[in-house]
Order: C-alpha cells, then structure tokens, then sequence
C-alpha cells in the first residue's frame, strides 16, 4: 500500500493513537460493559466468569454483527472540521483526533480504575471539545441534536426517566405478584406473559436501535408491529410449552437435577422420572439470591411488612434451608423446608425492629484471586511449573474471580437490612428475563458504543491513507472486529471495578429488581433514541437502580452516598476528558520544531 507523502511522515502518529485505541476500546469494555451485566451479578442470577464469556460473545455480535459500517469521525458534528480544511494540512487532523484517543483512553481507565461508572460517549465528547478549544474549531454549544447543552442535561434527564419506568415495571411486579398472599402461584400464572413481553420489547429495541437497520419510517410502523406481536405470541407459546413444565420440575418437584439444558424437554418433564441428560449434582434446587459471600442474608429486617399475610415456605427459610431439599415431604426430616409459616424460625423474631434477616452464621468468604492462585506455590521454585501455571491462572482469572457482591461495610449492611426481602423460589423465575435483558443491552452496547472507540482511530487511519482530510469513512469490518474483541476483554480483565460499584453498592439487588433494572433502561434508551436525546445507558442503568431502590418505600434502603460519587464522575467527565485531550492537543501544536 503506497503512502503519500502528506501523511507519510505523520506513521508515529498513526502508532500512537493505535496504542490509545486498544485501551480507549479496553476502557470501554471494563466500564461500560460492566454496567450491562452489573444487577445480573448483583443478583446472583450470573456468576463473573459467566458474564466474562457472554461479554465477549454479545459485544462482538453487537460490533461486528450490527455495528455501523460508516462511522462518523467528529462525533455527533461536535466540532466543525473546517478549520482542519482550511489548514490543508492532514497531520493537523491526525494528531487532533489522536489527543482525543488519548484523552478518551486515559479518563476511561482512571474512571474504571476508581470504581465510577461513566460515560463513554460523553468522554468521547468531552475530549473532542478539549481538542476543539486546543485547535479552535467551533464548538457546538446551542441546543441542538448531538450539542454540549444537550449532553450536559441529559445527567439529570437520563436517570430520572430511567429511574420511573424501572420502578413502574418493578411495581407491576411487587404488587402483582411478590407481596401477594401466595406469590409463587401468581408468579407461575404469569411469568410467560413475562418472558413473552419482554421479549417483544427487545425485539423492537433492536428494530429501532440497530445503526444498520433503517429508521421506524422507513421500515414501516405496521411491518414493526408486526413483528413485535409475533415474537409475542411465539415466545408466549415457548414458555407455556417449555418454560412451565421446566419450572414445575425444579421448583413445585424440587428436583436438584434439573438444569436449565433440561428445559427443551418441555412436557417430558412432567413424567415421574424424565430421562435428564447431564443431570445436576448436589440437593439444591434454588439458590438464595439475597445470600453473600459469607452466606449472610441481610434483607428484610423488617419481616412484618415483608412476610405479612404470606405462606411461602421458600421466603421464611434460612440460607440453609432455602436451597436444600430431601426426598421426602416430612418437614420434621432434616433439610426439609417449612410448611407453616407460623412455626418458622424467622418469624418468631420478626416483632424486632433490629432483628436479622435470618441467624447469622459463622463468616466463611470465598477466597479472592491472589489466595486462590498464588497462595499454593508462593513458596515454590520459580524453576517448577505449577508455580508458573499459578502465576498464569492469576493473570488470566484474576477479573473474572473475584467477589463483586459482598461488601464488608456496617453501612452497606444497614441499607441492605432495610430492603424487601421475597420468596427466593418466585425471584429464580424472574433470572430468565434478567438475563436476557442483560444480553440485548450489552448487544446494542456493542452496536451503538464502537464507534466511540473507531471513530477518532479511523479518522486517522483513512486520513493517513488518504493524504488529506477524511472524516466520514467507510470502517473496514477488521476494525470492528478488533474494537469487538477489545470491549469484551476490557470486562474480563478489569470489569469488577465498576461491578463493585453498581448493583449492591447501591442497593440489595435481586433478580425481580435487576429484571426491571434492565429492562427500564432499554426503554429509556428506546424512547431518547425516538426523540434524538444524547442519553448513556450507564446513567440510565444507575438511574434504574435508584427507581427499584426507592420501591422498597423506605430512603434508607439506597445508598445515596454511592450516587452522589457515580454523579460526580458524570459532572467531572466532561471536563477531565476535554483537558487531558486540549492539553496535549496544544502542547503538541505549539511544541518548538526545527
């Protein structure tokens, strides 16, 4: 490939903003990424290294599968590209979009190296509007689509909207089916209706919020609709035909084998003894999503107005008993659980205002990574192989195994002890919808969020090639492809921070919360996307947990704190990203040369 000679001697710059990308794109991946998969760890519904592999399949999908094949290089027209046109000079361009990456890269890491959840459209933003002032091009600052103004009220609009349709739709579940007098009998009536619209709705998500679909005009509202009920309908009749007698065996059966695999057997399931393949092991058959690390359970301190008026055996169970299941029904049987609600345990201390969720049990924590891996061959040779294979394990595992749920703070424990706590048997229906969810978010992440990454490296890559100004470009399929990667690995490696961050940090999450969670901010994102708002799922998600939070009817159950600092990090944003990149931008221009 022949160079010209305009850009021929600008390749160290082409170098270093190729570094920049590869962590604008990881920083990407460890912030934003986590924040999809966040409340579907928080609620246990998906363990680390689970989400560590979905990560890298759905933000691959998203970004090489339905990314945009044209990237706008000046995002969102926030700066005018005339002043770089009327330099003619391309090298100008080429280090101005490479401050940006640098200034992208380095707020995004020192974000995710804090634990704050940010934006990475508005750090893309926020850098380009340093380079605009380094450069002075024009700033887009009017209310218009893509402006300044814009992005600045989306940190309040975002969230709020965000925060009333999650608590909406956790409402619709808290009341009709979790604080009703037999939850789990309404909880299987009406958990394909569910699966089903839930469904609907992320496929109209991905109709409308896929860069290469054409707009909801073009497409045609009946044809829309029409494919929406469709899947209604269909993913109705799966989970009547599939997901009920699956959710029969496990949990009105109790059968500790089943695992989800099992649910294509579908009526199968039904007979007295169904032929399981890859049968499970064990004799638990629900787990305790309200249970940390150390087994602990520390929602619902309150037991009145959790378990009033209810007779679910699941919800008025210990950690212990909760999951446990023997073949016989006889509840004097060890591991049985219990079938009166008055003779529970829990509820004979439930007139204590301070009184735990359940006992508390002895503190037995699951090893982190350096104990797990080089704790057994630190005191090896580095001549054997086991101590490098643990040194390897470590590199390798070390973001994907630790515990991102327990919080060792007496304030987190007071906030947890204050939310509802629901039948564990009712919450694992809810799992299901979370994931998927979880999923569709982190597929329109990768769509929607490459280009935040691509666009300043492919600005000066096609300029490179092209020896002069270029700043709408075709974005070859390998640049999506490494961008894809990238994000993924970005959550593998150093996505606990912000997994930390958001979840039970903010509140006691649990699969019904994080179902809503998830959900309300797909339609948050939905709707801005209708009505050309600049919103970020990060602060949608936040603002989703904060609207779940506040339904347990009490302020103390969220941790105001910790959204007070997530706030500050969008605020700062904007700022830190516009003077890392204007800095360097204007430093490098004005730098005395020979």
């Amino acid at each position: 490939m022949s160079i010209p000679a305009a850009t021929a001697k600008y390749e160290w710059i082409l170098a270093i903003v190729t570094i920049a990308f590869v962590f604008s794109a990881f920083g990407n991946g460890a912030n934003d990424v986590a924040n999809s998969y966040a409340t579907s760890v928080a609620a246990q519904t998906l363990t680390m290294p689970q989400v560590g592999f979905l990560s890298i399949c759905t933000e691959f999908i998203g970004a090489v599968g339905l990314g945009a094949r044209v990237t706008s290089t000046i995002k969102n027209g926030i700066i005018s590209i005339d002043r770089f046109r009327e330099a003619s000079d391309p090298g100008t361009l080429m280090l101005a979009m490479g401050c940006a990456e640098v200034g992208s890269a380095t707020w995004l890491m020192l974000a995710t190296h804090l634990g704050m959840p940010v934006s990475t459209t508005q750090t893309v933003v926020g850098a380009l509007i340093g380079v605009g002032f380094a450069t002075g091009s024009p700033i887009k600052w009017a209310w218009a689509s893509g402006s300044v103004s814009q992005v600045a009220a989306s940190w309040g609009i975002a969230p709020l909207i965000s925060a009333a349709f999650s608590a909406l739709i956790f409402g619709t579940v808290k009341w009709g089916v979790l604080e009703r007098a037999d939850s789990f009998k309404w909880a299987m009536r009406l958990i394909p209706m569910y699966i089903a619209t839930t469904c609907a709705i992320l496929a109209l998500f991905i109709v409308v919020e896929t860069p290469t679909a054409p707009s909801l005009e073009e497409f045609g509202a009946g044809k829309a609709a029409g494919i929406i009920l469709g899947v209604w309908a269909g993913c109705l009749l799966i989970a009547y035909v599939f997901f009920i007698p699956f959710f029969e065996r496990k949990l009105i059966k109790k059968d500790p084998r089943v695992r989800f695999h099992h649910v294509i057997l579908g009526p199968i399931l039904r007979k007295d003894n169904p032929p399981l393949f890859w049968p499970g092991k064990g004799d638990e058959y629900v787990k305790n999503y309200y249970a940390d690390a150390y087994g602990e359970v520390r929602a619902g301190a309150n037991e009145e107005r959790n378990f009033a008026g209810t007779s679910n055996e699941a919800a008025n169970a210990g950690p212990d008993d909760i999951t446990k299941h023997k073949t016989s029904n006889d509840p004097k049987q060890e591991g049985a659980l219990p079938t009166d609600p008055e003779k529970s345990p829990v509820l004979e201390e439930s007139g204590k205002d301070d009184a735990p969720a359940v006992a508390p049990l002895k503190r037995q924590r699951k090893s982190e990574p350096y104990e797990r891996f080089i704790g057994p061959v630190q005191g090896l040779s580095w001549l054997s192989p086991q101590k490098w294979y643990g040194y390897l394990k470590f590199v390798m595992l070390q973001g994907v195994t630790r515990d991102v749920i327990t919080h060792d703070s007496d304030h987190l424990r007071a906030i947890h002890a204050r939310a509802n706590r629901y039948d564990v048997r009712v919450e694992h229906l809810w799992t299901y919808c979370q994931v998927l969810s979880a999923m569709m978010m982190s597929i329109a992440h990768g769509a929607n969020d490459v280009a935040n990454a691509v666009g300043p490296w492919a600005a000066v890559y096609e300029t490179y090639k092209a020896g002069e100004v270029s700043t709408t470009s075709p974005t070859p399929v390998w640049f999506l492809v490494v961008a894809g990667l990238l994000l993924g690995l970005g959550f593998w490696f150093y996505g606990y921070k912000i997994m930390r961050a958001m979840g039970n940090k903010i509140t006691q999450m649990s699969p019904t919360r994080g179902f809503a969670v998830e959900l309300g901010a797909a339609i948050t994102v939905l709707l801005a996307s209708r009505l050309a708002l600049p919103v970020s799922t990060t602060q949608c998600l936040t603002g989703s947990v904060m609207g779940v939070a506040l339904m347990n009817m009490d302020l103390g159950a969220v941790n105001w704190k910790q959204l007070a600092f997530i706030f500050m990090g969008w605020v700062a944003t904007l700022p830190s990203a516009g003077l890392i990149a204007g800095l360097l931008c204007a430093m490098a221009l004005n730098t005395p040369h020979f």
